[in-house]
């Protein structure tokens, strides 16, 4: 526990003196990440939101509604599919992602309209072994 500042001492000097002895102890020597920027400094504009958004990257979680954040596994999809290694495992990607897109069309959430329709997947899969031969 630190002392207590005495009677009659400004409450800056009082800190001021117990930073210093602090920096004589070598208590502040070998700080991890000593010399380099914060993670809370971004090279962008000042975001007040900064930590929050931190906070979500660092858990996985969207701030997207869901209709946007099922556009974006859609598209996400449909990229892992024409990197698939087989026709079964493009097939299981889009079968998949058509069934969420489906739920969508049926019963909206809230947020914007989704505006997708579920993919071909005989179009998708022909598109798959068009990349791969060429």
């Amino acid at each position: 526990m630190t002392e207590r500042k005495p009677p009659g001492m400004g409450f800056e000097s009082f800190v001021e003196r117990q930073i210093r002895a602090a920096e004589a102890r070598g208590e502040f020597d070998d700080l991890p990440g000593a010399g380099r920027p914060s993670r809370a400094v971004a090279d962008t504009a000042y975001d007040e939101m900064w930590w929050i958004r931190q906070k979500l990257a660092r858990e996985g979680m969207s701030v997207l509604p869901p209709t946007l954040a099922l556009r974006k596994e859609a598209e996400d999809t449909l990229a892992a599919a024409y990197a698939a290694p087989t026709e079964a495992v493009v097939r299981r990607l889009i079968d998949g992602v058509n069934v969420r897109i489906r739920e969508v069309m049926f019963k909206p959430p809230p947020g914007p309209p989704l505006g997708l329709k579920p993919y071909d997947t005989d179009a998708v899969v022909a598109e798959w072994r068009a990349r791969r031969t060429g």
